[in-house]
């Protein structure tokens, strides 16, 4: 009855039932662990389609438009390239600096002796696949692609993970989650310490104070979002003179932002039951905020200090996650992972040291360091194996690990600018490899596990 009752009660537009009932699937899906993951898929597969069909000429004419912001005789002018790798691309960093702060805080990362073997395995899943590509590529241009297969795909693989959540302990899933979050972490120091361009002390000096605005505003208690927006834009463009890439802007805002509560969770419960009764008070037959000033009033309260319990940090992870796991990466797959394929060369393609390091590091690079470091860390009593998981299943793991599509992608455009053979043989290496260790990966898995019941 209570259901009934409160179900009579909500007010509904004209057509907002039929509406509902259209949206609630497609909200289901939107949320779905595994729909980031097949977006992506989707939209690399859209940029494979544009690069090699009647409409490559228009998709390379495009990408590479030039845009130019301009205020008076200040201006920035790039590709459209550029902007998405360079601008929107932060946005992402910012998302992946705020997982990385909140699993340091109170995630997986928090506690030593949960993270220990993750982290470990994070750090063999790094060094062996650059070690692999060097040995393919230990001299000239080409070397500098050393960090591309150092770096896991998280909406992939662990995409891939959930779609075998009924056969695969929870806990595996949770340890891949903290894998990818340290890899995250190792391929931002990657990228921060060594694919920069020539280095501008002033501007780097800038971009220090700057990011000392942002740690101010932390400490001195501002938890409105708009001032670390600004300058945060302002630190953007500092570092995009700098020379260090300015999507690290990102990372550092994330990093910024506060990550503690203005109320108490006992001052919060208090406040909420003293407007709760002055809402019940100030209400009157047929009132509506809309016509009661008071509830306005209380409501606007209300909305406060729900505000005020939440974590500035949780609260903007909540709002970009879905912006950018839907709009940011998949724009970023379309600009990218455009690979014309000739196959009268194929055979060239395929034995190109470049690609056969990047392919080779990530497939066999990732599985051998992550199952490597793992058994090792094990062995000497470095961490524990995740509740209910067996080695094995941390070893099928370790193949999904060479899902490298985002990041790997991300660090060849940085690596290999101006050298677009090169640039051409990573990117192939890194979709041949993921699309590998992904379907492998899944099928070892899958006969792995037994289906809950």
């Amino acid at each position: 009855m209570a259901n009934k009752s409160s179900e009579k009660d909500i007010l509904y537009a004209p057509w907002e039932r039929a509406f509902k009932r259209v949206l609630t699937p497609f909200e289901e899906f939107i949320h779905h662990q595994t729909t980031s993951g097949l977006l992506l898929m989707g939209a690399a597969i859209i940029a494979l389609f544009l690069a090699n069909g009647s409409l490559a000429e228009a998709y390379q004419h495009f990408i590479h438009t030039p845009v130019k912001v301009a205020i008076g005789d200040w201006g920035i002018d790039m590709s459209l390239h550029h902007w998405v790798n360079d601008a929107l691309m932060a946005l992402f960093f910012f998302v992946v600096g705020m997982e990385l702060k909140r699993e340091i805080m109170a995630g997986e990362l928090s506690d030593i002796r949960q993270a220990a073997l993750p982290i470990v395995a994070a750090i063999g899943g790094m060094v062996v696949p650059a070690l692999i590509y060097i040995a393919f590529n230990h001299e000239g241009a080409a070397m500098h692609g050393w960090g591309i297969p150092m770096a896991t795909d998280i909406a992939f693989a662990v995409g891939a993970l959930a779609l075998l959540a009924n056969r695969v302990p929870k806990a595996l899933i949770t340890f891949l989650v903290a894998l990818a979050i340290a890899d995250d972490l190792g391929a931002v120091l990657v990228i921060a310490l060594f694919y920069t361009n020539e280095l501008s002390l002033f501007w780097l000096a800038v971009s220090a104070a700057f990011f000392a605005v942002l740690l101010t505003f932390n400490f001195a208690g501002i938890r409105n979002a708009i001032p670390y927006f600004v300058i945060a834009v302002i630190l953007w463009y500092a570092l995009l003179q700098s020379g260090v890439h300015a999507t690290l802007a990102g990372v550092l805002g994330a990093f910024s932002v506060p990550a503690r509560s203005k109320y108490d969770p006992n001052l919060f419960a208090d406040r909420i039951n003293e407007l709760i009764d002055r809402y019940i008070a100030s209400r009157k037959k047929d009132d509506s905020p809309l016509t009661n000033k008071k509830l306005y009033t209380v409501v606007q309260n209300l909305e406060e200090s729900v505000n005020g319990v939440q974590t500035p940090l949780q609260r903007l992870e909540h709002i970009w996650h879905l912006p950018v796991a839907f709009i940011v990466i998949p724009i970023f797959a379309i600009f990218n992972a455009g690979i014309p394929i000739q196959f009268n060369s194929l055979s060239d393609t395929l034995t190109h040291p470049v690609m056969l390091g990047v392919a080779f590091g990530l497939f066999f690079g990732k599985f051998i360091g992550i199952t490597g470091a793992c058994w090792l860390a094990l062995k000497f009593g470095i961490g524990q194996l995740p509740t209910g998981t067996r080695f094995s299943q941390i070893a099928a793991v370790s193949i999904l690990g060479g899902i490298g599509f985002t990041m790997s992608i991300f660090i060849a455009e940085l690596g290999f600018m101006g050298q677009p053979e090169n640039l051409l043989m990573a990117k192939t290496g890194v979709l041949l490899a993921s699309l590998f260790a992904g379907v492998i990966g899944y099928i070892w898995l899958w006969f792995l596990g037994k289906k809950s019941v």
